[in-house]
């Protein structure tokens, strides 16, 4: 059994925030196949401190589109492809989208020539890039500079995964010091020691539960 869902939420830590990520329950219930990703992205040192908050999006909330001939199905979950807007909002310029390919399918993905790219493979075979290089379920590419993604389906796929899946992020970098322990990301040791003290001493704030359908056990500091 496979279970095919486009969930996306948005945890902007902020300042300092505690929270627990799990499966949606009836998932765990009904049994299946889905992917679950966690992406950490960045924010400025000028966000870093403002007070936490969560975005919810629902499958049906992205913007759809797909390639003239049908053989792509590209969903954008955050910023902007081929003019489409997703529905995520971000503290710098990144785009989020969830693509399907049918095999033997070929997509060219506009994509700002100033964001990094980064392709995900959840399901399938492929080959991504001009110069076709082979990937498949659980790899990542990273692209070079350019102003567009090419990604291509194998005419043939696994039997468990008749189609390629692809997660696509990317955004502008903000090129600053990032310091790191643990889940707390600062852009010096001093505000990591800060961070920590602040966790200990129980001053993360916690987003309501109403606002967090599938949440769950972490403190986060970005």
């Amino acid at each position: 059994m496979s279970v095919s869902i486009c969930v996306f939420g948005r945890m902007f830590a902020g300042s300092g925030l505690l929270h627990i990520e799990a499966p949606p329950e009836h998932l765990v219930m009904s049994g299946g196949l889905f992917h679950g990703l966690q992406l950490w992205v960045n924010l400025p040192r000028v966000a870093k401190m403002k007070p936490p908050r969560y975005q919810d999006i629902r499958g049906r909330e992205a913007a759809l589109l797909t390639t003239p001939d049908g053989g792509a199905l590209i969903r954008v979950i955050a910023g902007e492809v081929a003019g489409h807007q997703g529905p995520g909002s971000t503290h710098t310029p990144i785009t989020i989208a969830h693509v399907t390919l049918q095999p033997g399918a070929e997509l060219n993905l506009p994509w700002r020539p100033d964001f990094n790219a980064l392709v995900y493979v959840l399901a399938g075979r492929g080959t991504v890039g001009t110069d076709q290089r082979p990937v498949a379920t659980g790899q990542l590419a990273v692209h070079g500079a350019g102003d567009a993604l090419r990604v291509t389906a194998d005419d043939r796929q696994d039997s468990r995964t008749p189609a390629l899946d692809l997660y696509v992020m990317g955004g502008q970098p903000i090129r600053e010091p990032v310091a790191h322990y643990g889940p707390f990301v600062m852009n010096t040791r001093a505000e990591l020691i800060q961070a920590v003290e602040d966790f200990q001493a129980g001053r993360l704030g916690v987003v309501p539960a109403e606002r967090m359908p599938h949440a769950g056990g972490q403190a986060e500091r970005p």
